[in-house]
């Protein structure tokens, strides 16, 4: 009776051992699934955690290429247009329209001084003839009235001389005598101081020159002083 309840003591005991172990077991298994899936959780957090940063990082770099291609739209923008001109090149242009204003307006006053003096050289010029005229009347005046056997004379040639030189001189610079006697009348070059009745003249046919005309340089200085037929 006392051996069978060592046994059965022996049996109990290791049996209780058993279930202990057993039990221990679970617990440690139990304790490491606890500890598994803190680590699952953290994995999968930091997937997220990762997938999060890439897309940050593609988000900062579709900004910066949104922010390098507005600096080079604005930059096409700029040199392919410009919508405001420089202060110095609108002052360039404003000087260089004044001085091209200046340049004709001096170009126009060059011209017009050269006209004017043009004119006035003319002008003095025909006074100068004006009062020659006379001169050259009075040799002509004196020629012919010379005798004829007076022409031979040396005085005779010395004046006829002299009075081809004179019409020389003044033919060189432009003065010329106005034609006349037997040319149809022209209030521009003649003036009419007697008219008389010739049928074997034309209508407004000169007769009779009484005092030479003259011209310089197209212009009259004098006109001349004639009788007009019919």
């Amino acid at each position: 009776m006392t051996e069978m309840s060592k046994e059965e003591m022996v049996k109990e005991a290791v049996e209780e051992a058993k279930a202990k172990a057993a039990e221990e077991a679970k617990e440690e298994t139990s304790s490491g699934n606890d500890e598994a899936a803190p680590t699952e959780e953290s994995a999968e957090a930091s997937a997220e955690n990762k997938t999060a940063e890439e897309n940050t990082e593609a988000t900062a770099d579709a900004g910066e290429d949104a922010a390098d291609s507005e600096p080079k739209e604005e930059k096409k923008k700029f040199f392919g247009k410009k919508n405001k001109k420089d202060k110095k090149d609108e002052k360039i242009e404003e000087l260089t329209d004044r001085l091209t204003r200046q340049m004709a307006e001096f170009d126009n006053f060059r011209k017009r001084t050269e006209k004017e003096k043009s004119q006035m050289y003319e002008i003095g010029a025909k006074d100068i003839i004006e009062k020659i005229l006379p001169v050259v009347d009075n040799f002509e005046r004196g020629l012919a009235s010379m005798p004829q056997e007076e022409k031979a004379t040396p005085f005779a040639e010395g004046m006829e001389k002299i009075y081809k030189q004179l019409m020389t001189t003044l033919e060189s610079i432009g003065v010329k005598p106005i034609e006349a006697v037997g040319k149809e009348f022209d209030p521009d070059f003649h003036n009419a101081v007697m008219h008389v009745e010739d049928e074997e003249l034309g209508e407004n046919i000169i007769a009779e020159e009484f005092q030479k005309g003259y011209t310089y340089r197209d212009s009259v200085v004098r006109h001349s002083m004639v009788k007009v037929a019919n």
